[in-house]
């Protein structure tokens, strides 16, 4: 980084150090805002203060992330009003202060049943609130997450859309940056993979950013989605207990825990189980010069046992200083069988050869991580701020597979082969956030993130060869990769009545160097990078509200997008990275509109996202053999309108539901072939919720995704259902559950490529997935839906 970089952040933060000298009020107001049937507090509430005589606004603020506000006012003859989007306005009055003091203690306000209210993960209290720059879903209890993972929660959330391979897309794009807490986390490097060791009871709330501020990290050229992890704060001893079991194999026990005192909360959560997660495939290799096919079709299992456990404490040093320190460790064993069948057939049809592949593969899998975090809070207002955060993650691998081949005509294409995985990550990342209101109006935010990425990846393939194993040195690799990105960012904010608006600067400075060990070969990249940003809103009225944003992004490659490492399941399908894949940038436009009726409350936006050097997966083809590897190709602009809305038909039937419409421009080639194309895509999700008795509900999700071009073919439609059931038992203190995840196996993942040299289908299947689960809750605890299971 330059050093006129460090020096404008020097300068910035000593700028914000500066005591402010305010000219003295006499009163102040202060309080906290929660909601009155969760008790949990209420973020960006607006509370305003009105003159009694005149009934003219004389100040306000909005509430912090606890709940908590404070302003100040010069007329003690005031009244308070209290407000937030999908709640029903509070006023305050008869306000007396003492000693100059207003305090309304703990207020509690009450949800409007026909405003927002999007069931996004867990049921009754699940509600969607707009802030400034993203919008946030809170989880309660849905229906359908009885031993769910984070991934199966987002792909309840609208925009979100989660493929049967655990490929997270929003708004129909990939390069969706995953947050755990605000912060980069191992658990979120590879979703696919990781995510699943998070489940749905253990979810707050996820935060969907579309159009990220300078404050947060640049990566993600779709947005970012960051899922805030569950750290129960209420006094005394409290908890729940959940078993749950399912079919294919889905067996899980959980207990969670919390103890909150003056001076410490500690929390603690476990979970232990077993699941068996199937995939069902058939592909086409055609090669249309040869006139040869290679069919393929198979079944391949990942079977685990995991064990998890969560420790943690907040140590409120005083009121204005809290430490807090957490710590996670997840054991998984892995038992992966495979079993494939391949036919070769001539130009006729007649068949040439034929065999079975089996595949055996086991793997231990430690992972664990630390999260070190302080926070001080000044006297002078409340949302004066200092954030000191320190995370460490480190992941491991140790697997070995075996093939065998048994042919039933003519020969086997396939070796008889061994590999050997020997893979560890390390994940590092150091942040200071700074807050500080200039006035009741103005806010400025300033910070720095350094974030450090090593891993190294030894796999090894062995050939049956004359009867001894030798190592294939074409397919053997030793890849290393190592990452550091130095953010610097500044933003401001100011916020007065109906209007909103905040503009952000972030510096990113990254220095990536890979290194494939077998055969030298170095991959050195050093760039730095300017990311603006800017976010407006305006309330028109108390039903209409708009927000417009404008963000600049970068989309890294990951670590499998660069390790050339072939996956050998099957040979004649293979996935393997590129060494030279350059990071992606994303220019991203946002209007979104809020409109509320009496039944009836719709949120509607307008987006736009130019990208330059497009990282696409390619299909290179020769000798039947399909190879998959990424590439930057050209540009995408891709326009789209969304659609979300709730309506409350009657108070025992609500309907809830989104729809995503993009059309999109590809333009590129890739050694002298043109890949310029025009394509649309859409989505839609709808919900209906009944309520058959007081504590019996009924549940029904359905879900499509259209068919759509891609870079070399096109993309199937995929359609779903998803039904649950939950009883409430002892005022909901017990709960059980029973659902059923795509109920008539229809959802799909099909690929077709079909060339004037080859021609190429890909197709696969999770399968239908049933849950029953039991949950209880103890203390002032609630009962939860816990699995402690993964999802891939």
């Amino acid at each position: 980084m330059s050093p006129k970089w460090i020096l404008l952040l020097l300068s910035l933060i000593h700028f914000l150090g500066l005591d402010s000298q305010e000219s003295s009020i006499d009163i102040e107001i202060r309080g906290k805002i929660i909601d009155d049937r969760s008790n949990e507090p209420i973020s960006y509430a607006t509370v305003a203060a009105y003159r009694v005589s005149k009934k003219e606004l004389i100040s306000g603020t909005t509430t912090n992330d606890y709940g908590e506000f404070s302003l100040k006012v010069r007329d003690p003859n005031v009244f308070v009003v209290v407000s937030f989007l999908g709640y029903q306005n509070d006023t305050l009055q008869n306000l007396v202060p003492v000693n100059k003091v207003i305090d309304i203690g703990v207020h509690s306000i009450s949800a409007n049943t026909e405003m927002l209210d999007e069931v996004v993960v867990t049921g009754e209290v699940s509600k969607t609130t707009f802030e400034l720059d993203k919008r946030v879903f809170n989880v309660g209890k849905d229906l359908s997450t009885s031993g769910a993972s984070a991934l199966e929660v987002l792909n309840n959330v609208p925009s979100v859309n989660v493929n049967i391979e655990g490929e997270i897309t929003l708004r129909g794009n990939s390069g969706v940056q995953i947050l755990i807490d605000g912060k980069p986390s191992v658990l979120a490097d590879d979703p696919s993979n990781a995510l699943g060791t998070i489940t749905a009871d253990m979810i707050q709330k996820i935060e969907v950013i579309t159009n990220p501020s300078a404050k947060y990290d640049a990566s993600g050229t779709s947005g970012i989605l960051n899922i805030v992890l569950k750290k129960d704060e209420k006094e005394g001893l409290n908890g729940s207990v959940s078993i749950n079991t399912g079919i294919p194999d889905n067996h899980s026990f959980g207990i969670s825990l919390n103890r909150r005192t003056q001076k410490f909360n500690l929390f603690t959560q476990l979970g232990v189980g077993h699941r068996s997660l199937p995939r069902y495939s058939d592909n086409v290799n055609l090669d249309r010069i040869s006139g040869t096919s290679l069919l393929s079709e198979g079944v391949s299992y990942r079977n685990e046992t995991f064990y998890n456990i969560t420790l943690g404490t907040d140590y409120h040093i005083n009121k204005k200083n809290v430490l807090t320190l957490s710590g996670r460790y997840a054991f998984e064993k892995e038992n992966n069988p495979s079993e494939t069948d391949f036919r070769q057939e001539d130009l006729d049809g007649e068949l040439i050869n034929a065999w079975n592949r089996k595949e055996e593969t086991n793997a231990d899998n430690p992972k664990w991580r630390f999260d070190l975090q302080y926070k001080k809070e000044f006297a002078d207002h409340k949302d004066h701020a200092l954030l000191i955060s320190a995370l460490g993650s480190y992941f491991q691998k140790d697997q070995n597979s075996e093939f065998t081949n048994s042919t039933s005509e003519g020969i086997s294409l396939s070796n008889e082969q061994l590999t050997e995985t020997d893979f560890g990550r390390a994940d590092y990342t150091f942040k200071l956030d700074y807050t500080r209101p200039l006035n009741e109006n103005f806010e400025i935010e300033a910070g720095a993130q350094y974030e450090m990425n090593d891993v190294n990846n030894d796999f090894a393939v062995k050939d049956l060869v004359d009867g001894t194993f030798e190592i294939d040195s074409d397919l053997t690799n030793d890849f290393s990769y190592d990452q550091k990105v130095l953010g610097v960012y500044a933003t401001g904010a100011y916020e007065k009545n109906r209007m909103g608006l905040k503009i952000g600067l972030r510096v990113e400075d990254t220095d990536l160097q890979t290194l494939l060990a077998t055969t030298n070969k170095k991959n050195s990249q050093h760039f730095t990078n300017l990311f603006p940003s800017f976010h407006s809103s305006f309330k028109f009225t108390e039903k209409l509200s708009v927000q417009i944003g404008y963000s600049r992004r970068i989309n890294r490659p990951r670590l499998w997008d660069l390790n050339p490492f072939f996956n050998v399941t099957n040979d004649f399908n293979i996935r393997t990275g590129n060494p030279d894949l350059l990071p992606e940038y994303t220019d991203s436009y946002e209007l979104t509109s809020v409109y509320i009726l009496q039944k009836i409350s719709l949120s509607a936006s307008l987006y736009h996202r130019y990208t330059n050097d497009v990282i696409e997966r390619i299909s290179l083809f020769e000798n039947n053999v399909n190879t998959i590897t990424p590439l930057n190709i050209g540009t995408n602009a891709t326009t789209g309108f969304e659609l979300t809305g709730k309506y409350t038909a009657y108070k025992w039937l609500t309907f809830n539901g989104d729809f995503n419409l993009n059309a999109f421009q590809r333009m590129g080639e890739f050694e002298e072939e043109n890949f310029d194309f025009e394509g649309d895509q859409w989505s839609g999700r709808l919900a209906s919720k009944i309520k058959l008795t007081k504590d019996l509900e009924l549940e029904l999700t359905g879900n499509y995704r259209s068919k759509y071009k891609t870079v070399q073919g096109l993309a199937s439609a995929s359609p779903s259902l998803d039904i649950g059931v939950r009883q409430k038992i002892s005022k909901g203190k017990l709960v059980a559950n029973i659902g059923v995840r795509d109920l008539f196996k229809s959802r799909i993942s099909e690929t077709i490529i079909d060339q004037d040299e080859f021609y190429l289908r890909s197709w696969g299947q999770r399968g239908r997935f049933i849950t029953f689960g039991l949950s209880y809750g103890f203390g002032k605890g609630e009962a939860m839906t816990y699995s402690g299971g993964r999802r891939r």
